[in-house]
């Protein structure tokens, strides 16, 4: 028969191994971040670093009076050197392979500037990490927990 500590140590360790297991598989492939919506102050600096897999579409949309922009996108992708720009612009891409895109905006208008867009990029690994680590967790709390059936040698 098992005690009461083993089971409540059981349910506990089942509920944070499936935690863990659904959070493990919601977070395999690449991450949308859709319809993200950032303001830079006059003056401020935004940067974006995109780690995406191949052959993902991102779209970015930058509305102010004056801005400075540069992006690097990995392989032959979308390149721009740092160039000036005035009231809107609109970028479609491709990550024609793995790798990072970095975007520098500077708002150099008198304006706020409105950068929306959808990002698709690839989910860092130490989320993958931690939601191991959540799934060990579960499991050490359930072998501690069955520690409190087991009889006591003779002696102890």
């Amino acid at each position: 028969m098992l005690s009461k500590k083993t089971i409540i140590g059981i349910i506990i360790g089942s509920i944070i191994i499936a935690l863990g297991a659904v959070s493990l598989i919601m977070n395999l492939g690449p991450v949308s971040i859709n319809d993200f919506n950032d303001f830079v102050e006059t003056g401020d600096q935004a940067s974006y670093t995109i780690l995406a897999p191949a052959n993902t579409t991102q779209s970015m949309k930058i509305s102010g009076d004056t801005f400075d922009l540069n992006l690097k996108s990995p392989g032959d992708g979308l390149q721009i050197p740092k160039k000036s720009y005035e009231k809107e612009l609109k970028l479609d891409w491709v990550h024609f392979e793995n790798g990072e895109t970095k975007i520098q905006i500077q708002n150099t208008g008198k304006t706020e500037l409105e950068i929306t867009g959808i990002l698709i990029q690839s989910l860092d690994p130490i989320w993958f990490t931690y939601d191991l680590m959540v799934i060990i967790t579960g499991l050490v709390i359930i072998g501690f927990s069955m520690g409190f059936t087991l009889r006591k040698p003779k002696g102890f």
